[in-house]
């Protein structure tokens, strides 16, 4: 058995895309928490945050828990997970935590706003969460991969990284 590979990082960083790419090349199975979130609740993510970002934050707690157990997977997390370190102990103990930094200058040039919770205010609140988090991210991550090239070059280093640190299996 190999670690669980978690994803971190600000909306719009590539999680989500990254973590279905690498799953699929590393035969481990994918996980998105915000889809897990939805399915478990049975709301979507802008009903839950309706109810206020703290009945989020508890639910996506719960979904981290339940998570954290498996084994073999790729999970993209919610840009907020590291505002829990109980997320992060939890995330940590069967897993790798990979931080993918993209610049939130390019972030705010394509990311949707209209589709993300927290951004809803515009495109400044973008840059008050990268304040926010940012730190927490390098903190908390196990490895810091730049985004800045394209998803396949990040891919590549996400794979060599762990490959070399002997999380991957090598045939």
């Amino acid at each position: 058995m190999y670690k669980n590979i978690v994803l971190i990082g600000m909306p719009g960083c590539g999680k989500t895309t990254i973590g279905k790419i690498l799953s699929s090349r590393l035969e481990y199975n994918f996980v998105d928490l915000d889809e897990y979130i939805e399915q478990i609740s049975g709301k979507t993510i802008d009903q839950l945050f309706n109810k206020g970002e703290g009945y989020f934050r508890a639910l996506e707690r719960e979904a981290v828990g339940k998570l954290s157990n498996g084994e073999n997977l790729v999970i993209a997390t919610g840009g907020g997970v590291v505002k829990n370190y109980l997320n992060i102990r939890d995330l940590k103990e069967k897993g790798v935590i990979v931080f993918i930094d993209r610049p939130v200058e390019n972030i705010a040039q394509d990311v949707e706003v209209a589709g993300r919770p927290l951004l809803k205010e515009g495109v400044h609140k973008l840059y008050e969460l990268f304040n926010e988090r940012y730190e927490l991210y390098k903190e908390y991550c196990d490895y810091h991969i730049v985004n800045d090239k394209g998803i396949e070059k990040a891919i590549k280093i996400i794979i060599e990284r762990l490959t070399l640190e002997g999380l991957l299996a090598t045939d």
